[in-house]
């Protein structure tokens, strides 16, 4: 069989075996999939995982670790905890766990801040779709807050905060911005200050780790923190981190059973050993190693910005905060723009309008690239 296409909507009765239903996948793969790693590929913030992750990902799989129960992931358990260990101080945290992505992760941070107490949630409206998703699983009324022309929320438009888990942004998905991190000094220094802040850093989170971390100043007052790593920790999907100022915060959100030697802590039960391919690539590349990458993608977002503001063609809408550049052509119109980009580009909306959205996720992008592919689309200036 060369490819899917000779596939009935009925199971086969009889298989393929192992080495030619690997070809044949292994093939579809390989030739119909999105290249993140190109040279050009520069739209999402999804990068090309870092090789050893991929390769003890592929090892995990063999033996199928579950860290719902320690005996059956010994180590999984281990390289989970110190990854833990390891990140945690970065974000001013103590303690905190692992997930299938940052949904799970915010979902687990509102669900503990409503175990403590919190009835309802605010956020900017430019928050990411998975916080009034969340809210909206746990039965809590939310609650957006307009964003300014920057991007970030604006502090004036806040509601009053009693009961409220306050979640603030770092690094938002349309436009890469940091809400004020510093209003999370709010709780606890005032009766009017919200009774839990979460701050959503699926994004931009790793910038603590890279001479960038003062754009993150402030996240260490919050009480929970989101990351996303598979986004710029370089990590295969599905990969996240939620972290606790309160070492006994997570308590909350754990439950014990009789066929459980220890309680299961967060929203997932089964889970993969996402801690060994994130545990590998730390120890691969040390803290430099993963500044070196995220801070070189920061300095393609600035470079092309810088391009952009140059070029007559183009407006460049702001100068990018955690690697995200929105921009628009000034002779052709956008959505088309948009469609011809391709792998180099994708969309989103500001006040309603269509802007191009860039990411510098991928380590193995060439900005030189990138920016003949929009010279090329955009065409000569007038």
């Amino acid at each position: 069989m060369a490819d899917l296409s000779e596939l009935t909507d009925q199971l086969p009765a009889k298989g393929l075996g192992d080495d030619e239903a690997f070809s044949v996948l292994s093939e579809q793969v390989r030739t119909r999939s999105a290249h993140l790693g190109a040279p050009d590929a520069f739209a999402h913030m999804d990068p090309a995982p870092a090789g050893i992750a991929a390769r003890l990902v592929g090892l995990n799989a063999e033996y199928n670790q579950n860290l719902l129960h320690q005996d059956l992931s010994p180590f999984a358990t281990e390289a989970e905890a110190r990854v833990i260990v390891w990140l945690a101080p970065y974000f001013g945290m103590t303690a905190g766990h692992m997930c299938g992505g940052s949904t799970l992760a915010n979902l687990a941070a509102l669900w503990c801040a409503r175990e403590h107490g919190a009835t309802r949630v605010i956020a900017s409206a430019d928050a990411h779709v998975s916080v009034p998703k969340c809210a909206q699983i746990l039965g809590l009324p939310f609650e957006p807050v307009t964003v300014a022309e920057n991007g970030r929320m604006t502090i004036d438009a806040l509601p009053e905060l009693s009961r409220a888990v306050l979640v603030l942004t770092a690094g938002t998905t349309g436009r890469g911005v940091i809400d004020e991190l510093k209003i999370a000094s709010l709780k606890g220094g005032t009766c009017a200050g919200p009774m839990w802040v979460h701050v959503d850093a699926a994004w931009g989170g790793p910038l603590r780790l890279t001479k960038y971390e003062d754009r993150l100043s402030g996240i260490e007052r919050a009480d929970s923190i989101a990351v996303s790593a598979h986004k710029w920790l370089f990590q295969p999907k599905d990969s996240a981190l939620v972290f606790f100022a309160d070492p006994t915060a997570q308590e909350a959100i754990a439950f014990g059973s009789s066929y459980l030697a220890t309680p299961n802590i967060g929203v997932q039960g089964s889970r993969s050993a996402a801690g060994i391919a994130l545990l590998g690539t730390l120890l691969a590349w040390g803290q430099e190693g993963l500044a070196k990458r995220i801070e070189t993608g920061m300095a393609q977002s600035e470079d092309l910005a810088r391009r952009l503001q140059e070029d007559r063609r183009t407006e460049l809408k702001q100068f990018p905060e955690t690697g995200v550049v929105n921009w628009r052509s000034l002779l052709r119109d956008t959505e088309t723009v948009i469609s011809e980009l391709g792998p180099v580009a994708s969309r989103t909306a500001i006040e309603g309008e269509p802007w191009v959205r860039q990411v510098a996720a991928n380590m193995h992008a060439d900005i030189d690239a990138v920016w003949a592919r929009i010279s090329r689309v955009l065409g000569p200036p007038d």
